[in-house]
């Protein structure tokens, strides 16, 4: 349909503001949001729906409007509920984009356009599941109120005898229709069957036998026919994006059932846009106190950011809880191993191009979800910030009790028992797929603190976090994790070094380096760090440097000439590394 059609329909309260040469532009879906950076569900022609919460201030109009012209959508259709009349720096930003808007009355509800524009563009598709989606349209995008997935699923399967299941990327279920519960074991399998054939650029749905069952895999996108832009990176999104599994073999339904159960999968592409959008909070307070910590605040700075994000990780706790880092890494590398260079095959796009900290990111956060915990809420009480490549975890605990034993001397289970994380419990539930979505060109590498009860022990559990999942990386396999258990001690003493030691180890060593790089613009300090985080991997550093291993040697060399030093010395990588950590 196009886009002419809607402002001529006066029951949808359109009223256009911008863009009027531009109404012949084709609509193909439609999208509602109040995210500032939608891009990742779009796909080009979709009419997009926000209420303006995205928008603090003018400034903002310009990048949002940019990146939906970027994406290809049709146009935009703003509500007058929120602001009243439509901000002037949105429309001059659509107008400098070419991108038509529109004004939505306040007395209309975007469900009302959204239904219109499916039973539109819908057409004449099969009338059975049309049936389903204009229920459960009506029902969700009404508000929380009205079910969430679940309500669609439910309706699948009591119209149209269809099993099916939200999935999460490692195959923990979101949603399910009435009481059916997928078996753990039979979600992780089609997760990593999804997640496979998506890194082979093979196109949904996809086919996949579980225990002689055969579902049909749909990515859950805002994409239509579920393939991402040519111009983006199917790494950036692969191990963060949900599937619906659906217990039938869809490889012989008509297009127009096909085309359908897309749009099934764009409804419920709404609720994780909501989940997203909430976890915000949490995110925003796990990144206030990275930084505290990273930077050496006071500790009764950081014990009063704690106790404001306390209440909204743990709500109705009545003591302050433990606290424990779990810091993760995702790292990608060409066709020869190389951890920073090279394309994937069509993707366009080199590993060293990938924002590693956000993908983490995403990741973490399913991870630290109980797998046995269903719902897209169950991530409520997690907490994570990324920086540069890694991501970093703040997970509040109840007071940490030790466990009860039973009568057999075994470790209770119950109310009493050890709350904490355990490095290798995280990843035994999402090992397998999340090795089918890294593929031969990815690595996951995950460290964990132990639970510490005050703000002073916070810095000495983040770097504890940060050198075990060092641990783990020196490991082989896709998906590696370590423990604190598993540390040297010297580690844990780090943070309690004072401030006079400190400078005086960390400038006779340091200090050379720095005034020569100084001098020279030679980098010998981001060499070092390199070099030991590469565990003197000469190879490895090389790569990651984009530097010809014979440079390498020669700044290697300039380095322990400076320091008097030498870098194949056990002894000396110590020195180095332990003056870094407390640089």
């Amino acid at each position: 349909m196009r886009l002419r059609a809607l402002l001529e329909t006066d029951a949808l309260g359109l009223r256009l503001l911008g863009g009027e040469d531009e109404l012949d532009r084709s609509v193909r879906g439609v999208m509602t949001t109040d995210l500032r950076d939608p891009s990742r569900y779009l796909s080009g022609g979709e009419l997009v729906l926000t209420g303006l919460a995205w928008r603090r201030d003018a400034a903002d109009s310009e990048p949002f409007v940019r990146i939906l012209a970027g994406a290809g959508v049709a146009g935009l259709a703003a509500g007058e509920a929120e602001l009243g009349d439509i901000p002037a720096d949105l429309v001059e930003a659509c107008a400098r984009h070419r991108l038509p808007l529109f004004a939505v009355h306040e007395t209309v509800a975007f469900a009302t356009i959204t239904e219109h524009v499916v039973r539109q563009v819908s057409g004449e598709r099969a009338g059975d599941l049309a049936a389903v989606v204009d229920r459960h349209r009506r029902l969700m995008t009404s508000g929380p109120a009205g079910g969430g997935p679940e309500v669609v699923l439910d309706l699948l399967g009591t119209d149209l005898d269809l099993h099916a299941w939200v999935l999460s990327p490692t195959g923990r279920q979101i949603a399910g229709a009435g009481e059916t519960s997928l078996p753990g074991p039979v979600g992780a399998a089609l997760a990593g069957h999804h997640l496979a054939a998506t890194r082979t650029g093979r196109r949904a749905p996809h086919r996949a036998t579980v225990d002689g069952t055969a579902y049909s895999l749909f990515p859950i996108r805002n994409t239509g026919r579920g393939a991402l832009p040519a111009s983006r990176d199917v790494r950036e999104s692969v191990l963060s994006d949900w599937l619906l599994a659906v217990e039938a073999d869809a490889s012989d339904w008509p297009p127009a059932r096909l085309d359908l159960l897309q749009g099934v999968t764009q409804l419920i592409a709404v609720e994780r846009d909501r989940r997203d959008a909430a976890r915000t909070v949490r995110r925003r307070l796990a990144q206030e106190v990275l930084e505290l910590v990273q930077t050496g605040a006071p500790p009764a700075e950081i014990a009063a950011r704690l106790r404001v994000a306390a209440p909204v990780l743990l709500p109705g706790l009545g003591s302050a809880p433990h606290w424990q880092v779990v810091v993760a890494r995702v790292e990608w590398s060409d066709a020869e191993g190389r951890a920073a260079g090279g394309a994937q095959a069509g993707s366009g796009t080199s590993g060293s191009e990938i924002a590693g900290g956000p993908v983490a990111q995403a990741l973490l956060e399913e991870i630290l979800v109980d797998p046995a915990v269903s719902g897209p809420d169950s991530a409520d009480r997690i907490a994570v910030a990324h920086t540069g490549e890694e991501a970093v975890a703040l997970v509040p605990l109840p007071a940490v009790a030790a466990p009860v034993p039973d009568r057999d001397g075994e470790r209770a289970e119950g109310p009493d028992r050890d709350p904490a994380l355990h490095a290798d419990v995280l990843l035994a539930a999402v090992r397998e797929p999340l090795s089918a979505g890294l593929a031969d060109d990815g690595r996951l590498t995950l460290g964990v603190s132990a639970a510490v009860h005050s703000p002073e022990g916070l810095r000495g559990a983040l770097e504890e976090a940060r050198h075990a999942r060092r641990v783990a990386a020196a490991r082989p396999g896709r998906v590696c994790a370590a423990g604190h258990h598993e540390l040297a001690s010297h580690v844990l003493l780090l943070p309690f070094v004072p401030d006079d030691v400190r400078r005086a180890f960390t400038a006779r060593l340091l200090d050379p380096l720095r005034d020569y790089d100084r001098r020279h613009r030679a980098e010998l300090i981001p060499t070092l760090e390199t070099f030991l985080d590469c565990d003197g991997s000469w190879t490895r550093c090389a790569a990651r440097l984009h530097l010809h291993v014979n440079t390498l040697r020669y700044r290697v060399g300039r380095i322990e000439q400076l320091t008097g030093r030498d870098l194949s010395r056990l002894e000396d990588k110590l020195d180095f590394f332990l003056a870094l950590r407390m640089s």
